[in-house]
């Protein structure tokens, strides 16, 4: 994919771009071009742990944010096992689903017979006047009684979705955004001001749409891009750990720092090819 990119430029005889960078940053070397020259070109492989085998490397454009006009500061690959699987659209929805009810607790409440007021005597005798056997008003019976397995309130809806399609959730989910070309990676996020302005106008300008997500690979951003986000209600800055499937969609756009990539890139793989059926023997039940 990079040699047909690299030729397919100088087919178009660009002669603003002046060099184009092919950045590996788990490699040792970094191959550049000139686009006046027509030498051989050798381009760096990244070093995986879990290299790739019967799919290519993704291939992404590495974004500046310390101007408003886009720059192409190089090239960055993308592990297809992570951004280019095939979307499960059922394991994406199984995921919000989880998402929204694991911290959802119904209030809803209904008083039983023995919390209604009232119904403390028996309302007539039990033989003699021909009427039904009754002992109190506040019977489930009865009009204002109380009500039988009505909703408790504190009820908690929370369960726990099965590992597996809680990894394959994300990499469902960051594969749609990436073919969507709604997942842009970016070198750092240094901004020149703390103006929220500048944001919103890049925002704007490289048409990333009105809610952005930005993943970061620590707690602790910049103070100027940290400063402009605050008031702006749809832009929102979330370490990579705490990456997940309910928020990417929520947004419109994922904006990853390049370490940031790296990182989730090392936890999917990880979990992809790790064995936990150890750990999670002592979590099933014994049925024989």
């Amino acid at each position: 994919m990079s040699f047909s990119l690299i030729n397919a430029i100088r087919k178009l005889n660009i002669s603003t771009v002046s060099q184009i960078r092919l950045i590996s940053s788990g490699s040792t070397e970094v191959s550049s071009i000139n686009s006046h020259s027509n030498s051989d070109l050798n381009v760096s492989q990244k070093e995986w742990k879990f290299p790739p085998q019967f799919t290519k490397p993704r291939e992404v454009w590495i974004e500046n944010l310390d101007s408003i006009d886009e720059k192409k500061l190089g090239l960055f690959e993308l592990h297809p096992l992570v951004y280019a699987v095939l979307p499960r659209i059922d394991i994406i929805h199984r995921n919000v689903i989880w998402q929204r009810k694991f911290r959802w607790v119904s209030w809803a409440h209904t008083k039983t017979r023995a919390e209604v007021n009232g119904g403390g005597r028996k309302p007539w005798p039990q033989k003699g006047l021909g009427r039904a056997r009754h002992g109190s008003i506040r019977s489930p019976l009865w009009r204002g009684g109380g009500i039988v397995h009505g909703p408790r309130s504190g009820k908690t809806h929370f369960f726990m979705l099965p590992f597996h399609l809680r990894i394959h959730g994300l990499t469902s989910t960051l594969s749609a955004k990436f073919a969507q070309d709604d997942l842009h990676v970016v070198r750092n996020l240094e901004l020149p001001t703390e103006d929220p302005e500048y944001l919103a106008e890049l925002i704007e300008k490289r048409n990333w749409g009105p809610s952005v997500l930005i993943v970061d690979d620590n707690d602790y951003a910049p103070r100027n891009i940290t400063v402009a986000t605050e008031n702006l209600p749809h832009v929102n800055i979330i370490p990579f750990y705490g990456l997940n499937v309910y928020s990417m969609l929520k947004h419109d756009t994922l904006i990853i720092t390049q370490t940031a990539a790296e990182r989730i890139e090392e936890k999917i793989l990880q979990h992809l090819h790790s064995n936990t059926m150890p750990q999670q023997a002592k979590f099933k039940l014994n049925q024989v």
